[in-house]
């Protein structure tokens, strides 16, 4: 009896509180009066700018323009809404507008309270002719939504742009979303978005029986105050982004120039470039769709900040210091090479140059000695004897502290975490006790299982121009005139190799631009750090890879340059970091011959030798000059799903080896014909 008591009076408590709550709720708070439901009142909401973004020195990169749009919301829609009258209002024909209100039905993110976007782009002419009997149409409202004015023709990979929100993004901030709100995509745009974004503004109409405006509600006493996005001022430096740019035109890579005293990215190219221009206008969505699904150049694809690339013997500097810091080698260490490092019956050729003498680390970096760091990885693996995990892992904790490996934490909205193997990632690979020295040797040169981006690259050169620390690498350099005071990016952070290694690797960094393996980019009009690196890739001709500190003395830039199938590292990385040193530090380029012949090369025929050949791989490839029903037979043999991708490729190559064969019969009865 007790218990069945005590159940009753639990029941009854529940209800009082939840009468209670109903009644606070009704009677105390406006929060139902406000509701969108309520078409009493109307919501009506305004659109903030969005803040500015501006480079370095002032320059406007992105901007505003106005723009207008019609929501709509069905909770407010009148029970005898005139359709043929509104229609005829907005120039639409009553069998689009319930085209357009079942789209909006159909939308996951749709609401009957939530307003939702009816008409967008509405221009003067049709602001000035609606606006004026808008009233009699409480369900929809005309609201402002600012569109971004891009003001450059570049620079599309850091800028990024804004489109509507989906339901994730909505997800991610529902306070603040609603479904047609435009948001940050990617870029700046992206990463800064709730900066940018400002607040809204909200203000509560009442309304009369005939649905007219008869003021604010409760004087404006619960209105928001909208407010403007704030303004953005990055570290680029756009002069020097437009350069590097130009001097990427026709190849693919990315470039990334750092200021070593603070970590401030001057310049983040990418490319193919992508023109900014693109991601605004009626067309953008079908603009963006178009790159998104351009398989063969993703533009997209921030190569700067994405893009994973062996480094090559760039590599050779850090390998260096961490054999320094483990205490395997010292700046007075030599080792002796014989045209490689030879390895059983196999080697790692060399054409250093240094030839059966003894060469000391700085030489070894002049002239990027592979049997040189090939010997002093052996040293490192080598340090605890019969215990190459506890080795790997400890070259693998200190190459980390550089920045490589892993995601930096970064204001970038994309970025990679590149690769640097330790004892766990080589036992999952090869198994435990299955794998040694020679066979991770190639991690010596910055081959082998080593990967990093531009701007990893980039940031391992700065630490090294600092002589052992760095600043986090960061986009952004103030926020409405106020300079960035977030410690990860004001407070250096220290590898873990002693200062007292690193004068030995500058002192043959310099070498290398005075009489070493990068001596066409010298120049007297200010001194320069660099090494080439030149990575080898399966798909067809080396990547040119090149780093560079200048001025030597003090340095103020650090520059990384990949250039896909490039070749050698000072044909083509190397004049493009000089030639960015060179305007930042000058403000003009006087090399302007190295300059146009940079700006000229083209790489794409090698580019599309690389896509045909992996057509080829994949069974898609057709050749150009197929007559068109061989093409169509072709197309059906590849969209049979019955079919292997083995014997597709099989069945198409029997195909074109019979059209040759005929192609070349024909062409022998008409040189008979012709010889007759």
């Amino acid at each position: 009896m007790k218990k069945f008591q005590i159940l009753i009076w639990i029941l009854i408590s529940i209800t009082i509180i939840f009468i209670a709550r109903i009644a606070y709720l009704q009677l105390f708070t406006e929060k139902y009066k406000l509701n969108a439901a309520n078409t009493s009142i109307k919501a009506e909401y305004q659109i903030p700018l969005r803040g500015y973004i501006m480079d370095r020195n002032g320059k406007i990169l992105v901007g505003n323009t106005p723009s207008y749009e019609l929501t709509f919301t069905q909770a407010q829609m009148e029970k005898d809404f005139d359709t043929l009258s509104f229609c005829k209002l907005v120039n639409i024909t009553p069998t689009q507008f319930n085209k357009i209100i079942h789209n909006i039905k159909a939308n996951p993110n749709y609401s009957k309270l939530v307003p939702m976007t009816f008409m967008k782009g509405l221009t003067t002419e049709d602001l000035a002719r609606i606006q004026e009997k808008i009233f009699k149409y409480n369900a929809f409202s005309i609201v402002r939504t600012p569109e971004r004015n891009y003001l450059v023709n570049s620079a599309g990979n850091i800028l990024g742009y804004i489109n509507e929100v989906n339901e994730k993004y909505i997800k991610s901030d529902s306070t603040y979303y609603l479904p047609g709100n435009l948001a940050g995509m990617s870029g700046v745009e992206k990463s800064y978005e709730k900066y940018l974004r400002g607040i809204k503004g909200i203000k509560y109409i009442q309304k009369d029986r005939q649905m007219r405006s008869i003021g604010p509600y409760k004087n404006g006493e619960y209105d928001q105050q909208m407010k403007s996005g704030e303004d953005i001022t990055l570290t680029i430096d756009y002069e020097l982004q437009n350069l590097a740019e130009r001097l990427l035109t026709n190849k693919r890579g990315g470039v990334v120039a750092i200021d070593p005293n603070n970590g401030e990215i001057l310049a983040m190219a990418s490319s193919p470039v992508i023109d900014p221009s693109v991601f605004i206008g009626k067309d953008k969505n079908k603009h963006i769709y178009a790159l998104q699904m351009d398989s063969v150049n993703k533009p997209m694809y921030d190569r700067a900040a994405q893009a994973m690339y062996p480094p090559g013997s760039t590599f050779k500097l850090l390998n260096g210091l961490v054999a320094m810091q483990m205490g395997v080698i010292d700046e007075k260490t030599t080792f002796v090479c014989k045209h490689g490092f030879h390895y059983g019956n196999r080697r790692i050729g060399c054409h250093c140059g240094y030839f059966y003498s003894p060469i000391t680390i700085d030489k070894a970096i002049q002239k990027s000695c592979n049997n040189f760091f090939a010997e002093t990885y052996v040293r490192i693996l080598n340090k605890y004897p019969n215990n190459i995990e506890k080795s790997i892992d400890e070259w693998s904790d200190i190459m980390k502290s550089f920045g490589v490996g892993n995601y930096m934490n970064n204001d970038l909205a994309v970025g990679s975490k590149g690769n640097i193997p330790n004892s766990e990632y080589y036992n999952k690979r090869y198994g435990v006790n299955k794998w040694n020295i020679y066979t991770i040797i190639s991690n010596s040169i910055g081959q082998g299982e080593i990967l990093a981006t531009p701007l990893q690259i980039a940031n391992y050169t700065a630490a090294i121009a600092n002589r052992g620390f760095f600043y986090t690498p960061h986009i952004v350099k103030a926020i409405n005139g106020n300079p960035i005071t977030n410690p990860n990016f004001v407070k250096p952070k220290n590898t873990k190799v002693d200062r007292k290694y690193f004068d030995i690797v500058n002192k043959g960094m310099e070498m290398v631009v005075l009489s070493g393996t990068a001596r066409r980019i010298a120049t007297k009009v200010f001194s320069q750090e660099g090494k080439t690196g030149t990575a080898q890739n399966p798909h067809g001709k080396d990547h040119s890879i090149f780093v560079l500190i200048a001025p030597a003395d003090k340095p103020k830039i650090a520059v990384a340059v990949v250039v896909e199938n490039g070749g050698f590292g000072a044909t083509y990385a190397g004049p493009i970091a000089s030639l960015i040193a060179e305007k930042y530090l000058t403000g003009s380029i006087q090399r302007t011959s190295m300059e146009e012949s940079i700006e000229k090369a083209n790489f794409s025929g090698e580019y599309a030798r690389q896509w045909n050949e992996y057509l080829k791989r994949i069974g898609k490839y057709i050749p150009p000059n197929l007559s068109t029903e061989i093409k169509d037979s072709i197309k059906r043999i590849q969209s049979d799903n019955k079919l292997s991708a083995k014997i597709k490729q099989k069945l198409i190559q029997e195909i074109i080896n019979n059209q040759n064969k005929e192609s070349l019969i024909s062409k022998k009865d008409t040189d008979n014909f012709e010889g007759d």
